[in-house]
């Protein structure tokens, strides 16, 4: 009679069927897990190697932040910083493009020469702040922002200045915003329909100068220049080529430009045979209309001419009244 061995630990039919089926669980999950994962990759536009590549750059980064740790900490950061740019190069983390946005008026080209020495620089590596503190010293740039966009590119956004008025130095001519900040030399002739300022001092007065204007609003479209006169007040030349001379101070220039725009609503002075409104005095107002001096000059003198006549003539009356008695 034959003996059957039966091994200690062995697995029951049951054991055994149970494992094949918990294998196949692990197998069908396994295979959903990366479906579901595929898709999801799919609808985010992003492929496996992509994702594999981002990783791998995150990995540089968090990497090479605790080598530079180590690196200040050792006081070989130049070892380290170049160990780690080769790293994040041969990942592909190094600038390729430069994208510039926000410019409408200034040469672009001005920008990309200040982001030419990022390119040789690891994306990681690179100074953002230093850059955007090179950025705004360029005369149209009033701020910026740079930013780094994984793997290989640089984007700039630019705030613009806008141009305002036309400062007028001598034969210069020269573009400026609302503040007075200069942005580039113009000719005479581009200066077309915008505000011309001049006299010493006047760049520093055009954001004041902006705010008066916008307490008569009526007015400030029809102002062609305003002349700041001995570092006081301003005179206001219109676009019928009337001066308005207004009086020092803000305030005091301030209601004197709202009087005159009230009385010009009532009288239309605007246009009229008046060449300059001289509003500097607090009670009453100036006005000088060109030739009427030598209109007054011409009558005075025709005046006089009339009496030196009427007096010969009295005086030959005279005479002959005489001759008649004797």
């Amino acid at each position: 009679m034959s003996a059957t061995t039966i091994k200690r630990g062995g697995k029951g039919v049951r054991r055994a069927t149970a494992a094949k089926g918990k294998a196949r669980a692990v197998r069908g999950a396994k295979a959903k897990t990366g479906g579901i994962l595929g898709w999801m990759l799919g609808s985010l536009g992003v492929s496996e190697s992509g994702l594999q590549r981002f990783f791998m750059g995150a990995i540089v980064v968090v990497g090479g932040a605790l080598l530079l740790a180590l690196a200040i900490w050792m006081e070989l950061p130049a070892a380290i910083q170049q160990r780690f740019g080769n790293l994040a190069d041969d990942a592909g983390f190094t600038v390729r493009k430069v994208e510039v946005r926000g410019v409408d008026r200034m040469d672009r080209e001005e920008i990309y020469q200040r982001a030419i020495a990022a390119q040789q620089v690891p994306m990681p590596l690179m100074d953002v702040s230093s850059l955007r503190e090179d950025l705004v010293q360029l005369p149209w740039v009033a701020d910026a922002r740079v930013s780094r966009q994984l793997p290989d590119t640089l984007v700039i956004d630019i705030v613009e200045r806008r141009p305002h008025a036309v400062l007028k130095e001598g034969e210069d001519y020269t573009l400026i915003d609302s503040s007075g900040h200069r942005l580039e030399p113009v000719k005479k002739g581009e200066a077309g329909k915008m505000l011309v300022l001049s006299g010493d001092g006047a760049a520093d007065q055009a954001a004041q100068l902006g705010e008066l204007l916008d307490e008569a609003p009526s007015l400030k479209g029809s102002v062609r220049a305003a002349e700041w006169i001995g570092h006081r007040r301003w005179n206001l030349t219109f676009s019928t080529d009337q001066v308005v001379a207004l009086p020092e101070g803000f305030e005091e220039a301030s209601d004197a430009l709202i009087a005159f725009g009230r009385m010009d609503v009532q009288n239309e002075l605007l246009g009229g045979k008046v060449a300059v409104f001289d509003m500097r005095a607090d009670d009453r107002i100036y006005m000088r209309v060109p030739g009427r001096a030598k209109e007054i000059a011409e009558a005075e003198a025709e005046r006089k001419r009339l009496e030196r006549e009427a007096e010969r003539a009295a005086a030959a009356r005279d005479s002959n009244s005489r001759e008649t008695e004797g």
